[in-house]
């Protein structure tokens, strides 16, 4: 990084006060990032996203269970109406 040359103590105090602006603005920002993180990261909240993908992951293999099951219930009706 080039260093910068001020001809004047006006110029410096207000980049001086540029990055103070600047520092304060980041530390705003990672203490709002802090807080909704720390909101995100409740009881409930980590239960539902936990629940919330294993229904994901079983709402895809309900189709292939009943596919698989379904022969052996229609089998099962078939025999007791014939009285097996």
């Amino acid at each position: 990084m080039e260093k910068k040359k001020y001809s004047s103590y006006a110029e410096l105090d207000r980049d001086l006060e540029i990055l103070k602006l600047e520092k304060e603005i980041n530390y705003q920002k990672l203490v709002l990032s802090f807080q909704k993180t720390k909101e995100s990261i409740t009881p409930q909240k980590i239960v539902n996203g936990f629940v919330s993908s294993y229904t994901e992951y079983f709402s895809n293999s309900y189709v292939k269970i009943i596919q698989s099951i379904l022969p052996y219930v229609i089998g099962w009706f078939i025999n007791k109406k014939r009285g097996r």
